[in-house]
């Protein structure tokens, strides 16, 4: 082994001990924070008994249930610290952000297709930012731990540098099949929404309070848009205008049909006056779109049901109808050549 294995393997070994003792440190940290959680929990529960009063028949009572919820307390603390865990890898994370470093492994695109994601505040990208480090860090200890720290050939460091790469990219792959997969949702759940709209606002509710609604009463109906609603309103109460709270929503998706009505929304709340049957002439044009659309799918459908018609169906067909005639020649080929 050259100088240069031996200063990659020291160098994974030092980072490979960091890691494990931040670990150490950290369950330990997380241990002790669980005990004093159980102790000020039961510590409350019994001043609260004390001061209600105890009573004849509670008797062993109190015990029980003081476990049966130092028992909960100590299922669920795990899980807070893992809470408190991100917690602090985000707001780690937030520090790095305005940094060359920080710019580089969260760039402008993937800020995007974080907001795609409904990921819009800091600790969001700054908990990306670890993630992205923290694989490129722990998926080459990992490969150097399945290769047993011996890599044979030139095969080592090439495992290395693709496990460092795959750390790398994988959070941005899963990020970015996230913001694909809700902006197929986006589109469609836009025909519901705008119905939803026009709906709302016949029934004679402001801009404020169909949004409202829609965003308290159709989350399960409208699983994106009600929660990119629910950001827009958010910053609409926190002091700014409807048209700088809807930005976000119309420059996000690349969509042109949500862009539309983020500037119906925009102009109604500026300029008010009826907007039903705008609503229901760009409900029919989504709805003829989507059938268009549909019928588009289906055509390449039937395309490639063709194909696996071809390879599975058609063999079985040529058994079943051939299969007969070619038995009888064969039996009869069979039986002139016995009588030769």
């Amino acid at each position: 082994m050259d100088a240069h294995r031996l200063a990659a393997l020291a160098v994974a070994c030092a980072a490979l001990a960091s890691l494990l003792a931040g670990v150490a440190l950290w369950r330990r940290h997380a241990a002790a924070r669980r005990s004093a959680q159980v102790l000020a929990d039961a510590l409350e529960r019994r001043a609260a008994q004390a001061a209600t009063g105890p009573t004849a028949s509670a008797g062993a009572r109190p015990v029980r249930a003081d476990s049966a919820d130092s028992v909960h307390a100590s299922a669920t603390t795990p899980a807070k610290g893992l809470q408190r865990f991100i917690g602090r890898a985000s707001e780690a994370g937030m520090h790095w952000l305005d940094t060359p470093l920080g710019r580089q492994v969260v760039a402008e695109e993937d800020r995007r297709v974080l907001e795609q994601c409904g990921f819009v505040d800091a600790r969001a990208r700054g908990l990306f930012l670890i993630a992205r480090i923290g694989g490129a860090i722990v998926l080459p200890l990992v490969a150097l731990a399945l290769t047993e720290f011996h890599p044979q050939g030139s095969r080592g460091p090439a495992v290395v540098v693709f496990a460092l790469l795959a750390g790398f990219m994988l959070p941005k792959l899963i990020v970015r099949r996230r913001a694909a997969a809700r902006r197929l949702a986006v589109i469609d759940e836009l025909p519901m929404l705008v119905d939803l709209l026009r709906l709302l606002q016949g029934v004679g509710l402001s801009l404020d309070q169909s949004l409202q609604v829609m965003v308290s009463d159709f989350r399960s109906v409208l699983p994106v848009l009600s929660g990119e609603l629910a950001i827009a309103q958010r910053q609409a109460a926190a002091g700014r205008t409807r048209e700088q709270s809807l930005h976000r929503l119309a420059s996000s998706y690349a969509n042109e049909d949500l862009r539309a009505i983020v500037r119906l929304l925009i102009q109604v709340d500026r300029h008010g006056g009826a907007v039903q049957e705008p609503l229901k002439q760009f409900g029919d044009r989504l709805r003829e779109a989507r059938r268009a659309m549909l019928r588009e799918r289906i055509g390449r459908l039937t395309v490639k049901m063709t194909g696996v018609m071809v390879v599975t169906l058609l063999p079985a067909l040529l058994i079943v109808t051939a299969g007969p005639g070619v038995l009888a020649v064969v039996h009869s080929l069979s039986a002139s050549a016995g009588h030769r």
